[in-house]
């Protein structure tokens, strides 16, 4: 006798709309640190490299994702950034002891081979500034030398340098993280808030098109969570569009229910700053109204040991180099859907990061391969498009550390223009299948395109450069669409993604 399956139900109503996708959801992040940079995108020399010295068979895994923006270049790494030594002829660029990750920087790789790279990559800058350790001088300067076509001091130094035409940069991060005492330069709430509304003020001067993002707290465990969104909205509201959120999470434990819980926090994190944005508004009496680039956001616990064993003040060591395994792709996964449930204002995303550095791609001298977090990242951002429906989810949950969690994590997006529909659902249960079911009656004509699972029996199994498809996605065998009812069964501990098409 079969065992039964347990069941799971989506509700959805294409009228009931959440917000329409913003692409820049997707996007990722480079850092200088570690081999983010030298020996991830750039490498001049290697037999994978173009004669530029930029990785080709990386750009061509990047180009799998389609990331829309990279965040550059930092992080902790900017807020000790001189942004002027990043530029003009190689030879002249100084050597520098970088204090954030107790590295030496060689600006060989710098602001010109960045904004070039990423014409290569088909991606768009998110840059930062260094409100650490320098002023709103430097701020209103980098924009100049970006963004105005000619005629003046930095506009022409760019034109000096070999950029005849402006980046033309619209979206810039204000600091790193000013919150944090591991920061060079941290401030109190009051101190970062006066410096980020002068900068974003007198940034928008030189090109009133910009955006900007000022830094909300680095983690929702802060002592000065609430009271520091609070205080750095209400001195910088005039001048910010976004406010940041970046959260990590590891499991050193080895406590995987609590581990794939952990979006259940993220959710949590998302409505207390959306409630303090939406609060600092009311308070100040403003019509605009603040959204969110959550920044920062991965998994990140596996290379904590090893890090603590990195000899002091040398090039671009192998830091922060996370070998993700299977479980880590799940809770991306769920991460991913809550990011998409809270799109009406989540605006931006990056995954931190994109090469070598906690990242779903990873690179030797001999080749580049997809991590396991880089199927559901892959995923959500190929197609995760078009507009975000209100999906009420019927399942049995758990207790974790972080509440109740749903065994069956699940969005539903709809793209009328290419009149599509994509089911995410991630299954939790680690011993049990679900069957899910779905009513698709008012989307007559949709017919199933496929089904993408991602699952392995060995929750710790990674991918390598030498196997490289340990952890890969497969078709799903159960799913089907009858008289408008759409079934499918969501094998255990999966990520799903189920699309169909008119």
């Amino acid at each position: 006798m079969a065992k039964k399956l347990q069941k799971a139900q989506l509700c959805i109503d294409r009228d009931f709309e959440i917000s329409k996708i913003d692409e820049r959801i997707f996007g990722s992040f480079l850092e200088h640190l570690g081999r983010a940079v030298y020996e991830g995108i750039y490498q001049p020399g290697n037999k994978n490299a173009d004669k530029d010295g930029y990785r080709k068979d990386v750009i061509k895994l990047i180009n799998e994702i389609h990331v829309p923006i990279v965040r550059y270049p930092g992080g902790n790494f900017v807020s000790g950034f001189n942004w002027e030594d990043s530029v003009g002829p190689k030879k002249d660029r100084p050597r520098r002891i970088e204090l954030a990750w107790n590295v030496v920087e060689t600006n060989q790789f710098g602001l010109n081979e960045f904004m070039e790279w990423c014409k290569k990559a088909n991606t768009k800058p998110m840059m930062a500034v260094n409100l650490g350790t320098r002023d709103i001088d430097a701020a209103k300067n980098i924009v100049e030398y970006c963004n105005i076509k000619s005629g003046t001091y930095y506009s022409d130094l760019r034109i000096k340098h070999g950029v005849k035409n402006p980046h033309d940069i619209k979206l810039w991060c204000l600091g790193n993280e000013m919150d944090g005492p591991w920061q060079i330069g941290h401030m109190t709430a009051q101190e970062y808030g006066m410096k980020a509304g002068r900068a974003g003020h007198i940034m928008k001067l030189v090109d009133p098109s910009i955006e900007t993002v000022v830094c909300g707290s680095s983690s929702l465990y802060m002592d000065t969570f609430g009271e520091w969104e609070k205080t750095v909205l209400e001195c910088s509201y005039d001048s910010a569009d976004y406010l940041s959120l970046h959260t990590y999470y590891g499991n050193p434990e080895d406590d995987t229910p609590n581990f794939l819980a952990s979006n259940v926090a993220m959710d949590k994190f998302i409505s207390q700053v959306i409630s303090i944005c939406d609060y600092v508004k009311a308070v100040k009496r403003k019509n605009k109204t603040i959204n969110l680039s959550f920044d920062e956001w991965n998994v990140w616990y596996h290379s904590n040991e090893q890090d603590k064993k990195l000899e002091k003040w040398v090039e671009h060591p192998h830091q922060l180099e996370d070998v993700y395994n299977f479980e880590d792709a799940l809770l991306v996964g769920s991460m991913l859907i809550t990011l998409l449930r809270h799109a009406d204002r989540v605006k931006i995303a990056c995954l931190a990061q994109l090469v070598n550095v906690i990242a779903p791609i990873m690179t030797s001298d001999t080749g580049a391969w997809r991590q396991t977090i880089f199927y559901p990242y892959m995923h959500a951002s190929l197609y995760g498009r078009g507009t975000v429906l209100n999906t009420v989810v019927k399942s049995p949950s758990y207790e974790s550390k972080h509440g109740d969690a749903p065994y069956i994590d699940s969005v539903v997006t709809a793209d009328d223009e290419n009149e599509t529909i994509t089911i995410f659902a991630v299954n939790k249960n680690l011993g049990e299948d679900f069957e899910l079911t779905c009513d698709l009656r008012q989307y007559a004509g949709y017919k199933l395109v496929d089904h993408i699972v991602l699952t392995n029996d060995d929750l710790k199994a990674v991918n390598t450069e030498k196997k490289p498809n340990a952890v890969a996605p497969t078709e799903g065998k159960n799913t089907k669409v009858e008289k408008g009812i759409l079934t499918t069964v969501l094998p255990s501990k999966s990520w799903n993604v189920i699309r169909l098409a008119k």
